[in-house]
């Protein structure tokens, strides 16, 4: 431990740094502008600014202070348009979209981003908090997760879709059913046959997510407002208070700390990330709450702190893996991988003991961003809500430039562009149908992890189904699924039953 704080003091003085504090400011400023915008996201924001960072010369604790700062800043930033607009700004943001939109389109748009900003500050708060204390233990953990074990945790995420939006179980099935189509289209990695491509070679290597995102959700809710105007529905949303209350902070609390410690745990696990942690916190949540959990999707502010916290505590627990084991826990970390590689740097155990200002600078910046990101964001946030004030009319054609260009300026293909048209209508057919769109981005989500690790489970077992029950951890998983499936209705039954004894007695 006390090689910890010894470490940390340095880091500290690293951090604050004339120099490097400016960068962490600028990298998290910059973060939230590049979250807010639709598509865009850490992995692709930081992609995008590598090479500036390389060629202006920085030092490679400099660089990666400042490329870190866009990654967790642009995880606070996709709440913006998640809420205002219902267009996620990444995959960690499609939760956001469920409760954060509702309670815009209420006039609680202010409220929704405050309690989004202190949801993320506190998730990346304790995010950090965890890597700095137990990250090498953590990650070597993590690296003994085998093919079986993933198969089990994506079990467990599917169970979490069960109670995700929506009272009709058989709709939410089929759509989680459509997301797993979707998931499927492109060349079989195993067997090279081509799936669902109809003879369009533009989808050979299957659709990108950002792609699937950004239609199903950005251009559908543009032909919703189309269809608005068209009708004479399009009026001007009211906006509320612009801070959220101590009464909402007291509501949130269990719920915000609980979803820091599983997006920070989730996080930790390689091939993860936000996505599945927002998706798993989400649906966890909604169970927890039981009967209340009912209002969920509705604009409750459980449904929208939850996905908040988890998904920037999985960016802390990105990190764990990364920088002691070398080995990316995200899309993202790969590309701050790359960048310590690119400086001369060799991620690992060892980094700590011969690079310690890079690895320790890097953490210690973690904290003061955090900070930086709770103080830079609740003063805008009145100005990101009266962004609604905007007549609709007007805010239709917005949302269609910032969608094509969040696409195009991503995957740099035409074709996608038609594609997430083509989405849009099918998302907009999907919503008039009374389908929820989280079951279909969590199927398109889940599905690639799920088929990946179970065919490399089967191909190590030679074929035998039982190397999915072998491993303790996947025993553990499917315990803790069986206890989230059926422990929540048992509950319920037993207080209902506890209820009309108690009515009966009084009678």
């Amino acid at each position: 431990m006390d090689t910890v704080f010894a470490g940390l003091s340095q880091g500290f003085a690293v951090a604050l740094n004339p120099i490097n504090f400016f960068y962490v400011i600028i990298g998290c400023f910059s973060g939230t502008l590049i979250g807010a915008l639709p598509g865009i996201g850490p992995i692709n924001g930081v992609a995008i600014l590598l090479p500036i960072a390389y060629s202006a010369g920085l030092p490679p604790e400099s660089a990666l202070i400042l490329l870190a700062g866009i990654y967790y800043g642009a995880e606070y930033g996709g709440r913006v348009s998640s809420i205002l607009l219902n267009v996620p700004g990444d995959a960690g943001a499609v939760f956001t979209t469920l409760d954060g939109n509702p309670m815009a389109k209420k006039g609680e748009a202010g409220r929704a981003l405050s309690l989004s900003a202190v949801a993320s500050f506190i998730g990346g708060t304790i995010s950090v908090i965890l890597m700095t204390l137990f990250g090498p233990l953590l990650a070597s953990v993590a690296i003994h997760f085998n093919p079986s074990d993933y198969v089990a945790l994506m079990v467990f995420a599917f169970t979490c879709l069960a109670s995700l939006v929506g009272k009709n179980p058989i709709k939410t099935l089929l759509a989680a059913v459509m997301g797993l189509m979707i998931a499927s289209i492109g060349i079989d990695a195993n067997t090279g046959v081509a799936r669902f491509t109809f003879g369009i070679p533009d989808i050979l290597a299957g659709i990108d997510f950002l792609v699937i995102v950004i239609g199903l959700f950005g251009m559908g809710e543009l032909i919703t407002l189309v269809e608005h105007q068209v009708t004479g529905k399009l009026a001007v949303l009211p906006v509320g208070k612009s801070f959220v209350s101590w009464k909402d902070l007291m509501v949130t609390k269990w719920v915000i700390l609980r979803c820091s410690l599983l997006g920070f745990f989730i996080g930790v696990l390689p091939g993860t990330g936000a996505s599945v942690a927002s998706a798993v916190a989400y649906g966890t949540e909604k169970r927890i709450a039981g009967k209340s959990g009912e209002s969920f999707g509705t604009g409750d502010i459980r449904g929208l702190a939850a996905p908040e916290a988890a998904n920037n505590g999985s960016a802390g627990g990105a990190m764990v893996p990364m920088l002691t084991l070398g080995i990316p826990g995200s899309g993202t970390t790969a590309i701050l991988l790359g960048a310590l590689l690119l400086f001369n740097v060799t991620p690992g155990p060892l980094m700590f003991v011969q690079r310690p200002e890079i690895a320790w600078g890097l953490i210690a910046s973690m904290y003061i961003g955090n900070i930086a990101l709770l103080i830079i964001n609740l003063p805008l946030v009145g100005f990101f809500a009266r962004l609604l004030t905007i007549p609709q009319k007007y805010l239709t054609p917005l949302i269609a430039v910032l969608a094509f260009i969040g696409v195009y300026s991503v995957v740099s293909n035409p074709f996608d562009l038609y594609m997430i048209i083509g989405l849009g209508v099918f998302g907009w057919l999907l919503r008039k149908l009374g389908f929820s769109l989280a079951p279909v981005i969590l199927g398109v989500v889940l599905g690639n992890l799920f088929e990946d690790n179970l065919r490399r489970a089967l191909s190590i077992s030679g074929g035998d189904w039982m190397i999915l029950i072998e491993s303790g951890r996947s025993i553990a998983i499917y315990v803790l699924t069986a206890l989230i499936l059926f422990v929540p209705p048992l509950v319920s039954s037993l207080r209902r039953r506890a209820a009309t004894n108690a009515a009966t007695s009084e009678a």
